[in-house]
């Protein structure tokens, strides 16, 4: 079964050309949340509306739609030094939406584009990739085809615009405005050589050093006292970039940016990850429980636990570790999900019933594809009819109308009228947006 999952990575996820796309991760989505939230309400964005995204894409770049959906790269995560520095690129993200630039933008998008941009992941993760059941850090969730770089072209009076009212975001957040001075000396060291050759006057995106230079000015002038550094903040960022880097960066970029010598929790995190994703199970759990060890409260060194122990086939160790998982972190819609995959197969008295009571608990709080096939699953030929909804679902999410169809009239002829399921297969064959 676990080889099954690879396959699906290959056959969902591969298409022509250039796509980015999005990653769902419980620890990565509620850290960033957690980091944004303050500058967004300094931008009078509620805290409920908010929604960050994460994007696989090398990239070092963010950009928010709409106002409340903050799109984040991972390749400015796994690159980024500091957490004040990830809140300024937000902030300075945010200004282009107080200065209305976006707007502007929107404008000049075609409605294909703002598609692409906003459509739903496949919700299929990192665990498909590494045969692994979680959802945990990570995982890739489908071709999305978002393109930003030709999109988010500003002009240098937008960008600096946006640098200043980011700035003032930052300091009404009272989070350190410094991030900012650290980003764009963090993208001087990568640019510099080739920007010192350029003319500055006959380009319209301002050069780096420019400003560095408006930035620091700024901030010269402004009164801010520095708060207190928040140690569990700091930590946790360590965290999730290394979580990042072990899922998607080589075995031995991992051993050079965490040797073994490294003894901090996030370099065990980076290397036992790392260790599993090359099928060094052992390594792997010994990391794990070195972590669990030191740290008996985090919810998502029990979740890698549970994929270590489904990798290894121990499906009762597995579920062990994602209950415990799942009393620590809460309602969280991916490890409910994993947990119930591992249900399916493991198939003892009532493991149906629970897997199909967190499947329907995952999709009120988060609907992924990924969710709706392990519902499917679970349903079997025990409910073909519910089955085949939740598979007409799954192929619905991911774009492909054809077997959405398909798999909604064989819901239909399986199901009483008066059945939701058979309702919400209706609402796919009429092409409206199914109701969970």
């Amino acid at each position: 079964m676990r080889r099954l999952f690879a396959f699906l990575l290959c056959a969902l996820l591969t298409t022509p050309g250039h796509t980015a796309s999005l990653i769902n991760d419980t620890e990565i989505e509620r850290y960033l949340t957690e980091l944004v939230t303050p500058i967004a309400t300094a931008a009078d964005i509620p805290a409920k509306r908010l929604r960050v995204h994460i994007v696989r894409d090398d990239d070092f770049n963010a950009f928010v739609m709409g106002g409340d959906d903050v799109y984040i790269y991972t390749g400015l995560l796994m690159q980024i030094k500091t957490p004040d520095a990830l809140q300024a690129v937000v902030a300075h993200e945010l200004g282009h939406t107080i200065g209305g630039h976006m707007a502007q933008m929107s404008s000049r998008m075609t409605a294909e584009m703002r598609r692409a941009m906003l459509i739903q992941a496949l919700g299929i993760g990192l665990m498909v990739a590494g045969g692994n059941p979680s959802l945990g850090a990570g995982v890739v969730a489908g071709s999305s085809g978002i393109a930003t770089q030709s999109m988010l072209a500003f002009s240098r009076d937008e960008e600096r615009i946006a640098d200043n009212l980011g700035l003032d975001l930052m300091v009404r957040a009272e989070q350190n405005p410094n991030g900012f001075i650290t980003v764009f000396e963090q993208m001087q060291e990568q640019t510099g050589v080739m920007e010192s050759r350029i003319n500055p006057t006959r380009v319209n995106h301002p050069l780096t050093a420019e400003r560095l230079k408006n930035v620091r000015d700024r901030i010269a002038k402004m009164n801010y006292t520095p708060k207190k550094q928040n140690t569990t903040r700091d930590a946790k960022f360590e965290l999730v970039r290394a979580k990042l880097i072990g899922y998607l960066d080589t075995p031995t970029r991992v051993n050079e940016l965490y040797p073994s010598r490294d003894k901090r929790d996030a370099a065990i995190y980076a290397r036992a990850i790392a260790a599993m994703q090359a099928g060094d199970l052992a390594t792997a759990q010994r990391g794990t429980q070195t972590l669990i060890s030191r740290d008996g409260q985090n919810p998502y060194f029990y979740e890698l636990l549970g994929d270590i122990q489904y990798q290894f086939g121990h499906y009762d160790d597995s579920i062990v570790a994602y209950e415990q998982s799942l009393k620590l972190a809460g309602n969280a819609p991916q490890i409910q999900t994993a947990l119930a995959l591992v249900l399916t197969e493991r198939r003892k008295p009532n493991d149906t019933t629970r897997a199909i009571e967190l499947c329907k608990r995952a999709i009120l709080t988060d609907a992924a594809p990924l969710t709706y096939w392990v519902l499917a699953r679970a349903y079997g030929d025990d409910d073909p009819g519910r089955a085949a909804w939740a598979t007409a679902e799954y192929h619905n999410m991911i774009g492909n109308t054809k077997n959405a169809k398909k798999y909604a009239k064989l819901a239909q002829k399986k199901l009483k009228s008066t059945d939701a399921e058979y309702i919400k297969s209706g609402d796919i064959l009429s092409d409206r947006k199914s109701v969970v």
